[in-house]
């Protein structure tokens, strides 16, 4: 039977909980809001399997890519559509139109959580798009994923490094030629909690109609807002200066695994990594245009393949750190937010979610400047 030592073990993808013959796992939140594997000892049946296949249990070796690229989508308005340089979405389109299916993260209906689902269409596509700066709920994408393989169709499946790396012990080191795996490079993901009680007061009792953490139509693919859309109207703040993606951007509301993550550097088996290239004004200023560019690490044949398929507008790079720097997302480990203790401390009895934020997460340098030029004219 799975027993959990260290929270800082487990990252939630939910392989355990998918794969028991007999069903005797369940994912539940705990007092942070991250899920955990819970196993029912009567039910189980002591086959280990559960062991066997959890990722945390089974580090890969660290690997480079066979290739990398900066690369954009070619549609203007697809790239546009997405946080970076708009090529899942080739990566996707191509999938679609061989009949496939598309595995993803997208918004609940309420906005106020986030879950993995499939697409099957295009117009069921769009949700997939975009990023999103919450722990995704796997459900049971896995097993959706393995019958359809079995069927003989063709599959892409997103999501974090761990959420990849758990998938591909779910298959139990299969690799078959319909499945390509996309992850995204993860600076880490915050608590599902947190998300969830940060959108109830921000909509204020409106319901929301959309959330979009990477707004790059005012400002740009550097200089992204945060905009959230409800029937009362529109919030939209640089994303630097909103108090969510400031803590998560500061290391606070991140899971205990994200702080030491095993699945980066080419563990988690992913066929192609997505990044954004921030670093792209230094490395090749003539393909930057600031309305988002990728960073595409082909990890495998099967990946190289793919995306030479898919027909990005791209060119290749050196694997060097000059093409890393700026992106914290490589970072392996990070250190946690000195109050992070104290914060999901106070959070389950904490009043607003807002308030305990504001207390918690220092002002950024420019809002100092903002507040102290207010406290000038106000005197």
């Amino acid at each position: 039977m799975l027993s959990l030592r260290d929270k800082r073990d487990c990252c939630g993808c939910g392989a355990c909980a998918q794969r028991c013959p007999a069903k005797c796992i369940r994912m539940t939140e705990d007092a942070e809001g991250f899920r955990y594997p819970v196993a029912d000892a009567d039910a189980c049946t002591g086959c280990g399997l559960c062991e066997r296949i959890c990722p945390g249990l089974h580090p890969s070796a660290p690997h480079d890519p066979l290739r990398l690229f900066a690369a954009r989508n070619r549609d203007e308005a697809a790239r546009a559509a997405g946080s970076s340089g708009g090529v899942f979405s080739l990566l996707a389109r191509r999938t679609l139109r061989e009949g496939g299916v598309v595995f993803g993260a997208a918004f609940a209906p309420t906005w106020g959580g986030v879950s993995h689902r499939r697409a099957e269409k295009e117009e069921e596509l769009q949700p997939l798009l975009k990023s999103k700066y919450v722990q995704s709920d796997t459900g049971g994408c896995y097993a959706e994923a393995a019958a359809l393989l079995r069927e003989g169709r063709r599959v892409l499946f997103s999501g974090t490094p761990c959420q990849i790396a758990g998938l591909h012990t779910f298959l139990r080191g299969e690799r078959p030629e319909r499945l390509l795996t996309v992850e995204c490079l993860c600076h880490g993901v915050p608590s599902p909690a947190v998300w969830r009680r940060y959108t109830e007061e921000t909509a204020g009792g409106r319901r929301i109609l959309g959330v979009d953490f990477r707004d790059k139509s005012r400002s740009g693919w550097r200089r992204y807002d945060f905009t959230v859309r409800t029937d009362g109207g529109e919030r939209r703040v640089p994303a630097r200066e909103d108090l969510y993606m400031r803590a998560f951007l500061a290391e606070l509301t991140l899971r205990p695994s994200c702080y030491a993550c095993p699945f980066k550097s080419g563990r988690s088996g992913s066929d192609i990594t997505l990044a954004d290239f921030w670093n792209i004004r230094d490395v090749l200023p003539a393909f930057d245009d600031d309305r988002g560019a990728s960073l595409v690490l082909l990890n495998t044949p099967q990946g190289v393949r793919h995306f030479e398929e898919a027909d990005a507008e791209c060119r290749p790079l050196p694997w060097d750190d000059r093409v890393r720097g700026r992106n914290g997302g490589f970072l392996e480990r990070v250190e946690p937010h000195p109050r992070r203790e104290e914060f999901f401390r106070e959070l389950p009895r904490a009043a607003s979610v807002t308030e305990l934020l504001k207390r918690t997460v220092k002002p950024t340098p420019g809002q100092r400047l903002v507040r102290k030029f207010r406290r000038l004219i106000a005197r």
